[in-house]
């Protein structure tokens, strides 16, 4: 929105802006802000920063916690949930120790270096993204974890999925079966005011939308799909994305989740990703001789993906919920492989995408309880390393399969590679493959310590908890 602190505080003068809120994203992936009057900012301090407390951040150790937000005032945009009005920025993390450097485990500052590794490494200037937000709308969601009691609740008017004698008076006979939701309309499609009003704001704050929809999920699953643009940018709008849908959903009364499997026996959310890899303008993924359209560089980027794919489920998909959704049988893919118009491989290349320039492929694994900087990053490492090593997916055995892999003789789904199962193991993958991360400095080995040991917290604090299901099957015992 603006080019230099000049400019923006103009804006800010111009416009009565009375604060400026600091947004940045803490190592999980979750948003954080500080927010200072408007009269107060000036062009030093949008240089200099505001400090904060690194180690509640999830970064640094509590002895050497202090940090500084330096926002990135390209990213400014004047937020809409505000009565008072504010204009938010994005923020880089830095270092206050020694020279002053954007901290090396600020995740907004590894996708930076990831966009850098591929320019200096000369595979191409731009790569391009193109994400699908999947996620679940409720009108009220209940959950409890006590020691001695467990459980949740979920209220949606689409599939009503508890037996509320209150809420039950709400429904007007217009349900949907489970799974039933894709491209619904209304009045069964009872969301398209809520997403027509989030691609609204969206687009007001600099995040372009392609379209929106019902998804499958007939208890309120629904997906807005953006135009591509470059990591940084999309790993920005990926936290916009977020941040408007829920935000939104408490204005209008409602409950917005992200998590990949919220409703057993309904669709899980997906968070896929659409690349393209473009050298002066042009699509570098195209070849009309080639598999599917895609050119030898375009395979090389996906043999990178799918050798390194066990290990980039620790960033992709970083959570024990992750794997519920990441079962066989659904559109959630678990095989690690490639095929055109094939929904259950774990690259997806769209059939009906025939032109040069928008020629892409699609990975589907990733769900957003991602941290979208290190995710992007960390499939774009992958990439990169498959195009410096040459990586032909065909000769390892990847694909293409274009037929359902669930479907495939038993015997030959033996032969075929699959996800981890469980977050712990791909942690343990990450351990053993992790060495094309670190190329060029993008991902220091104490960022994958810190992520390790956060994730396994997460791991091991689900395994010491009884689950409400295991009552049911060893209650009696």
């Amino acid at each position: 929105m603006f080019s230099s602190a000049k400019e923006l505080i103009k804006f800010i003068q111009a416009s009565k802006i009375e604060m400026v809120d600091f947004k940045a994203t803490d190592l999980r992936g979750r948003l954080r802000h500080v927010t200072i009057p408007a009269c107060r900012i000036t062009e030093s301090m949008l240089k200099e920063g505001v400090g904060i407390d690194g180690y509640s951040y999830g970064f640094v150790n509590i002895e050497k916690s202090d940090m500084v937000l330096i926002p990135d005032i390209k990213t400014s945009f004047v937020d809409p949930f505000y009565e008072v009005p504010t204009v938010s920025i994005f923020s880089n993390i830095w270092s206050v120790e020694g020279e002053e450097y954007h901290h090396p485990q600020c995740p907004r500052n590894i996708a930076k270096k990831a966009e850098q590794y591929l320019i200096d490494s000369k595979v191409g200037d731009i790569l391009l993204l193109g994400p699908e937000y999947e996620f679940y709308v409720f009108d009220n969601v209940d959950f409890s974890n006590e020691a001695r009691g467990a459980g949740y609740e979920i209220f949606t008017k689409g599939r009503p999925i508890c037996d509320d004698p209150d809420f039950g008076q709400n429904y007007d006979g217009y349900k949907m079966g489970p799974k039933a939701g894709y491209h619904a309309c209304t009045p069964f499609d009872s969301l398209y005011e809520f997403r027509s009003e989030a691609c609204n704001i969206l687009n007001k704050c600099g995040v372009s939308v392609k379209y929106h929809h019902h998804e499958v999920g007939g208890a309120g699953q629904v997906e807005i799909e953006t135009t591509f643009d470059s990591l940084t940018k999309m790993a920005d709008a990926s936290m916009l994305v977020k941040y408007v849908v829920f935000n939104l959903a408490q204005r209008m009364g409602k409950t917005a989740t992200f998590m990949p499997k919220p409703i057993y026996g309904e669709a899980g959310s997906g968070f896929h990703v659409h690349f393209k890899l473009l050298e002066d303008g042009k699509n570098l993924f195209y070849d009309n001789k080639g598999y599917s359209g895609l050119s030898k560089t375009a395979l090389n980027f996906i043999g990178g993906i799918l050798t390194h794919a066990k290990a980039l489920t620790a960033f992709t998909n970083p959570s024990t919920n992750s794997y519920k959704r990441l079962v066989p049988g659904f559109e959630a893919p678990t095989c690690i492989a490639f095929a055109t118009a094939n929904r259950s491989a774990a690259i997806r290349v769209p059939g009906y995408v025939k032109s040069m320039e928008d020629k892409r492929f699609e990975y589907r694994p990733q769900d957003a309880t991602c941290n979208p900087y290190l995710s992007f990053a960390a499939l774009a490492m992958a990439g990169i390393d498959g195009i410096l090593s040459k990586t032909d997916p065909k000769s390892k055995g990847y694909g293409p399969f274009d037929v359902n892999l669930y479907e495939l003789p038993k015997a030959e789904q033996e032969k075929l590679q699959f996800l981890p199962t469980s977050l712990g193991e791909a942690l343990n993958e990450l351990q053993k493959d992790n060495s094309f991360l670190q190329k060029g400095g993008v991902f220091p080995k104490e960022l994958m310590m810190s992520w390790s040991k956060l994730l396994n917290n997460e791991v091991t604090a689900m395994q010491n908890r009884p689950h409400p299901y295991e009552f049911e099957l060893y209650y009696g015992l």
